[in-house]
């Protein structure tokens, strides 16, 4: 299909009717229904089962268990060292490199507002003006689990309504401000690196966000919302550990202030990458 065509025919698609008969599908215990997918599925993408702790795929109660698999101990190794990132998820990367004027750059011949990106707060997109990105495109076969790239303690959460486009790089190079028009949870962190934002952006067909701290990130309401964690008890997660998932899948977006880190001069667009990798490095005074 023409990506012209394709991009065409998501404005419109009934976008939020068809994630929710995706939920359901991925939601439902009718084995009947869901092994059968489950096995095409796997098949159609060719998902690696051997990593997983349960191998069988029909083994698990729904399709978003199975979709959200944990991995066997040691198969995704965490970079070591006080100073380095680790890549948040499997994936590709879609873009990455340094904030222009409050712009993020998209693909060619698209950005989109660092502003719009993080809610509309101005406070909030000012502690990353000047600073440095990094998407990477979560695609059906990998695991969509979501862990940290370094060690952080959560400020603050906001939901972002938005629309449900595909974020694959077809819709990418064609929809302007695809991911900061498409729903999305930006979560802000203390770290030694001063703030990081990880920004979980949904997708056509993903049935929900969750976040280890929150769960199921579902407002009663489509608007901004955001909560403070700073008077709680400090929610502190470790470099590597889990912060949050997909169900279907979506786009991971960095976000570090001003001279704060180095992306690993091996990365690039469409560069493959997997959790716990070496992305990068928090740059020190002697840097």
């Amino acid at each position: 299909m023409h990506p012209k065509l394709f991009a065409a025919l998501q404005y419109l698609t009934p976008q939020r009717a068809l994630s929710r008969a995706a939920g359901w599908l991925a939601e439902t215990r009718i084995k009947s229904i869901k092994d059968p997918f489950t096995r095409w599925f796997v098949d159609k993408y060719a998902v690696d089962m051997d990593e997983a702790q349960e191998s069988d795929c029909t083994a698990y109660a729904t399709f978003n268990d199975f979709f959200t698999r944990a991995l066997k101990d040691g198969v995704r190794p965490i970079v070591d060292g006080d100073h380095t990132i680790a890549c948040p998820a499997d994936g590709a990367i879609s873009q990455l490199g340094e904030i222009h004027n409050g712009r993020i750059f998209q693909a060619k011949g698209h950005d989109f507002s660092l502003l719009e990106l993080v809610g509309g707060d101005p406070q909030t997109a000012a502690q990353f003006t000047g600073g440095h990105f990094a998407t990477v495109y979560l695609s059906p076969k990998d695991y969509h689990r979501v862990h940290m790239p370094i060690a952080g303690t959560l400020r603050s959460m906001t939901y972002v309504p938005g629309q449900l486009f595909s974020v694959n790089t077809v819709t990418a190079e064609t929809v302007p401000r695809l991911f900061s028009r498409n729903e999305r949870v930006v979560c802000i962190f203390d770290t030694a690196a001063g703030p990081m934002a990880v920004i979980l952006v949904g997708a056509m067909i993903v049935a929900s966000i969750e976040t280890v701290w929150a769960g199921l990130v579902t407002p009663h309401k489509r608007r901004v919302r955001t909560t403070e964690y700073r008077d709680s008890k400090p929610i502190e997660l470790e470099k590597g550990e889990e912060m949050g998932r997909f169900k279907l899948g979506s786009t991971v977006i960095m976000l570090f202030g001003a001279d704060q880190v180095r992306w690993a001069e091996s990365l690039g667009a469409e560069s493959s990458t997997k959790m716990g990798k070496h992305f990068g490095d928090i740059l020190t005074a002697e840097q």
